[in-house]
């Protein structure tokens, strides 16, 4: 494998649906082995998870990236087999090409060429793979921070290869990522007919207020690095389909990305005291995927965007929007959490894909990530 088309053409053929790795982490613990990495192999409840080091000494460099991919949905209609890499007038087609098997492609071939260059740089290099990121991500990097075993590692800076990218290669880099609260909401009324409303209770009617409150109230103002905090509805489902029956349960899944600016807790208080305002009979469920991170440090930051610049001819845009990514668990180890990969317009498609020029920008890209953190350019 000299080439990063050449391990990306591999890494599509191993249909690693996630949770499965399909041996993908096998490959690349192999590819490492030859340039004398060492390998440590955790498994939780069938998701694979690989950490692999090169060196022992001080700054401590981690690429981060995961080897599942999502399912391909109608596989009729993808022009190209889409775990076979195909190439039609330099673009990339194939499940994981952009998520994000297209980074962890070019991480594994800037590694080996900043090395046979700097074989005795001061400095370690690690690499942390997962199964997990696409499914639950609760046996990922989740619980190898978890259960402190990267603490041995002492990571001081950490690249996710996510697609942050939006148009073009390089326009977007991450230094955080919004915190995520969901919940399932049932709002309870009593059915009856749609001509006798006195002897029913609409739950729809009901809740109307508190959504309202709900949807305008101000959580936050943001910051300088994050946007307000918004409540957003996902799903509303009522009625049993006829037109002459007042429904009797009304059932919500709402979503609230949220700010550095308040928390979850503070959240859940608000949405339960605008229910107990609005005398509301309900059950909620709620799911905390994830806390908001931040990397305020300027250092390696300013190594990313010098490599972009110098390769891209342009200045990136520094953003925490998007969704969760496993950076939100590498900022519980890592005050230098950074996201960058390629273009994001296509992930979790039909078609998904990227380009053979980007792919060869985003290698020497990294490449000089490396070159900047170990001051070797």
């Amino acid at each position: 494998m000299n080439n990063t088309i050449d391990i990306l053409q591999k890494l599509i053929s191993l249909k690693s649906l996630t949770p499965e790795d399909a041996g993908c982490q096998d490959f690349i613990a192999d590819y490492l082995k030859d340039i004398g990495f060492t390998i440590e192999v955790k498994e939780f409840n069938n998701v694979k998870n690989m950490i692999a080091r090169y060196g022992t000494k001080s700054p401590v460099f981690a690429f981060v990236g995961h080897t599942d991919v999502v399912a391909v949905g109608d596989i009729t209609k993808w022009k190209t087999d889409p775990f076979q890499l195909t190439e039609d007038n330099g673009i990339l087609y194939g499940r994981g090409t952009s998520d994000m098997k297209g980074s962890i492609a070019c991480m594994l071939n800037s590694i080996k060429k900043f090395i046979h260059h700097n074989k005795d740089f001061d400095g370690s290099i690690v690499m942390i793979l997962t199964s997990d990121e696409e499914g639950p991500a609760q046996n990922g990097i989740k619980k190898l921070v978890n259960d402190n075993i990267l603490d041995s590692y002492d990571i001081e800076m950490c690249l996710v290869g996510e697609p942050s990218s939006k148009t073009k290669l390089g326009d977007t880099i991450k230094n955080g990522r919004r915190g995520s609260l969901s919940a399932k909401l049932q709002i309870k009324g009593v059915q009856g007919h749609i001509a006798y409303p006195h002897n029913a209770l609409n739950p729809i009617h009901k809740f109307t207020p508190a959504l309202d409150d709900l949807i305008n109230h101000e959580y936050d103002s943001g910051n300088q690095y994050f946007p307000p905090t918004s409540f957003q509805v996902s799903n509303l489902n009522s009625g049993i389909g006829l037109s002459n029956v007042i429904p009797g349960i009304l059932d919500i899944e709402f979503n609230v990305r949220y700010s550095t600016e308040t928390n979850d807790s503070e959240i859940k208080k608000t949405v339960l005291n605008t229910l107990k305002k609005h005398n509301l009979d309900y059950t909620i469920e709620w799911q905390h995927s994830g806390e908001p991170y931040l990397t305020t440090k300027k250092d390696f930051l300013d190594c990313c965007i010098k490599a972009i610049e110098y390769e891209t001819k342009d200045t990136p845009d520094v953003t925490t929007d998007g969704g969760t990514s496993d950076g939100r668990f590498m900022a519980k180890i890592c005050d230098q959490v950074i996201e960058f990969g390629l273009i994001n317009k296509s992930i979790h498609k039909i078609n998904e894909h990227t380009t053979v020029n980007d792919i060869q920008k985003l290698s020497r890209i990294y490449e000089d990530i490396l070159s900047n953190i170990f001051n070797h350019r």
